[in-house]
């Protein structure tokens, strides 16, 4: 088993990693680099989470071996203790060999540095570019990340200057390495508590709120509110982008030399605006060099742009209505089903996805009625609960994670008691337990966040390029320091816990703080005491009230505001519940009227048939008897009246069906 958890962890990860980008990114529309390069920040991030808990019992392991072989074996000490034994110090099923985890680490963290700080920031220009070439994007990239990448350069040298001028210092390349990565996980660091202040609280609260079905269908007519203004404001920017675009492609013709870049702009507008200007083309007139009314290729590049945003905003608001309608339907569904005598769930629309049948199968209106009116709130319950000991023993432990006489962090007292009996299995789902409550806590926050229309995770593959990069940035940036944290809240980190013992191989390549100990002693340290704070700001809601204050409306339950877009919203959700009815009662009667004609037709069709092949066969034999035409124009007389009652596809002319001869026509009557 030597190395096989970290292989199967390893292909777990990237099935996890590409099952959230597919449900975030549309693998179809998006360019590939934007997807390998945001999978592969995912991946390493998510990756670092689940190999440390590995890395923490191997280390456990390695300082075993190192205490039984600087000691007698079997022998007391001079306290009148036993030395450990090597029966003790059996090998974890995890157990990773020496100097995998040291190349292991420094592989990916320097390749997610690498990701958040040069080659992301540069793909993020490069997807909002409007240019038409690959060189033209790239010289955009280059100019909008001057600045960027600038400031670091600025920093960075007026820091190396100040070093070779100053005697007393004598840095080797180990030691501005180590400066290099105190810098990126400071900055991290800042952001990580901020994110974790609001996580510890917003998750607990959320689900204990889920329990509440009056509380979600009001957050839901709210949304629907909120929604249907963005949708209406995304239709009217997109109908004024199609309007330039459509003067554009007017005043461009076919022979002008910016007539290409104009095609590249209609292939990125929605097809009903191409076809309609498709037909206003008139391309039979040349252009004229003499005009100088021609746009020019840097303004078609500043077109190109908003073509491509507004679409997105257009195509990913008419989806998140779509799913809101879903989800106001079905809880009130859920509302009225509470007081049903049947005990059975009934929809008031059908599924327009086809259900799996095994689901189908166990999951009857009887068990949905069961889970959804009577479970599913108490589990709701019971799971805020567990959430909410959770945020409280991480607070607690982020306050008092520096004590290490008496230790006062329940999470190193947990590792430490375990450690003591070398139980390897329950320090690994100590260790990933917490870190992955932690994780929870800080990434639910970035794909909570929403930065007006610039960045906006949105699930159903409506999130763009832009914001999957940025989503990446950030999770490179924040998972380093995550790590960090938790090795400090646990006691895993020499620096915190002041024992001189065998560090993780992951804090051997973070290289020793001490370099900058204002910064190793003081702001690692009492800096995440401020999540207390935050969580206080956050169980009060000041910022939402903040936001409210300022003009963004949020959902707060004392605001009239907040009233008069719900009740907006409950109209809203009401007149498109009506539409669907009409929708589906005019769907019903048009499938009972072909069941109950289409039968009859069927029916009339196959007697008629038969009835003409005796008739012509009955002719065959006795040619001079005119009975065979007068059967056939009687059997297509009435095929003719049931396809009109039944109002189906025209009729072609048939010239058989007239004859010239009066008489025949008479028989026919």
């Amino acid at each position: 088993m030597s190395g096989a958890a970290l292989g199967i962890e390893i292909v777990f990860v990237f099935f996890l990693a590409l099952f959230l980008l597919h449900r975030y990114g549309d693998f179809k529309k998006q360019h590939r680099l934007v997807i390998v390069a945001t999978l592969l920040a995912w991946y390493l991030c998510f990756l670092i989470v689940f190999i440390l808990p590995l890395d923490v019992s191997t280390t456990i392991y390695n300082r075993c071996k190192l205490a039984v072989n600087s000691s007698p074996a079997e022998s007391n000490g001079s306290d009148g203790t036993l030395a450990p034994s090597k029966q003790k110090c059996f090998k974890p099923w995890s157990y990773i060999p020496d100097g995998i985890m040291p190349i292991f680490w420094r592989v990916v963290y320097w390749t997610s540095q690498f990701l958040t700080w040069i080659l992301l920031p540069f793909m993020q220009s490069y997807a909002r570019s409007g240019g038409f070439s690959i060189t033209g994007k790239i010289k955009t990239a280059l100019i909008e990340n001057a600045i960027y990448y600038g400031t670091y350069l600025l920093i960075f040298g007026a820091f190396l200057i100040y070093v070779a001028v100053n005697p007393n210092f004598n840095l080797q390349w180990n030691q501005l390495q180590t400066i290099g990565i105190a810098a990126a996980n400071t900055w991290g660091l800042f952001l990580l508590v901020l994110l974790l202040g609001y996580g510890l609280v917003e998750i607990p609260r959320s689900h204990w709120n889920g329990a509440k079905r009056g509380y979600l269908l009001m957050k839901t007519y709210f949304k629907a509110a909120k929604l249907m203004t963005e949708k209406a404001d995304a239709e009217e920017n997109l109908e004024d982008i199609m309007e330039e675009v459509r003067k554009v492609s007017e005043s461009i013709k076919y022979n002008h030399p910016l007539r290409k870049c104009v095609d590249t702009i209609l292939k990125k507008c929605p097809t009903e605006y191409q076809e309609r200007m498709g037909r206003n083309m008139d391309d039979y007139e040349d252009f004229d060099e003499r005009q100088n009314n021609y746009p020019s290729e840097k303004s078609l590049v500043k077109l190109h742009k908003q073509v491509i945003y507004s679409v997105q905003r257009h195509r990913r608001t008419q989806v998140q209505w779509q799913i809101l309608l879903e989800q106001a339907f079905y809880l009130e569904d859920v509302a009225k089903n509470e007081t049903s005598a049947t005990r059975q769930f009934v929809h008031t629309f059908h599924s327009q996805e086809p259900e799996n049948k095994i689901i189908q199968y166990f999951y009857t209106p009887t068990v949905e009625w069961y889970w959804e009116c009577l479970l599913r709130p108490w589990f709701y319950r019971v799971l805020a609960v567990v959430l909410a000991t959770f945020s409280v023993i991480v607070v607690w432990s982020e306050c008092t994670f520096f004590s290490t006489e008496p230790v006062l962090s329940l999470f190193a007292v947990f590792i430490q008691l375990a450690e003591k009996t070398y139980n390897y299995i329950y320090i690994e789902m100590a260790c990933f337990l917490t870190i992955f409550f932690l994780s929870i806590c800080v990434y639910s926050t970035v794909f909570r966040i929403r930065v007006f229309n610039y960045y906006y995770l949105a699930s159903h593959h409506q999130t763009d390029a832009y914001s999957l990069l940025f989503s990446g940035m950030l999770f490179c940036r924040l998972t380093p320091p995550l790590c960090l944290n938790f090795l400090g809240l646990t006691h895993m980190d020499a620096t915190i816990s002041h024992r001189n013992t065998q560090p993780t191989a992951y804090t051997s390549i973070m290289g020793a703080m001490r370099v900058l100990s204002f910064i190793a002693d003081g702001f690692y340290i009492y800096y995440p005491m401020l999540v207390v704070i935050l969580c206080i700001a956050t169980y009060f809601s000041l910022g939402t009230r903040c936001l409210n204050l300022l003009g963004f409306q949020q959902f707060m339950g004392d605001s009239e505001m907040t009233s008069d877009l719900i009740d907006e919203g409950k109209e809203l959700i009401r007149r498109e519940k009506r539409k669907r009815q009409r929708q589906e009662e005019g769907e019903n009667r048009r499938r009972e009227w072909k069941e109950r004609y289409g039968n009859r037709d069927d029916s009339t069709r196959n007697r008629v048939v038969h009835t003409d092949q005796k008739e012509s066969s009955f002719s065959e034999a006795n040619t001079n008897r005119p009975l065979s035409k007068y059967t056939r124009s009687n059997g297509r007389t009435e095929r003719d009246r049931i396809e009109l009652l039944q109002d189906a596809e025209p009729l072609d002319f048939n010239a058989e069906s007239i004859s010239d001869d009066p008489l025949e026509s008479d028989a026919g009557r």
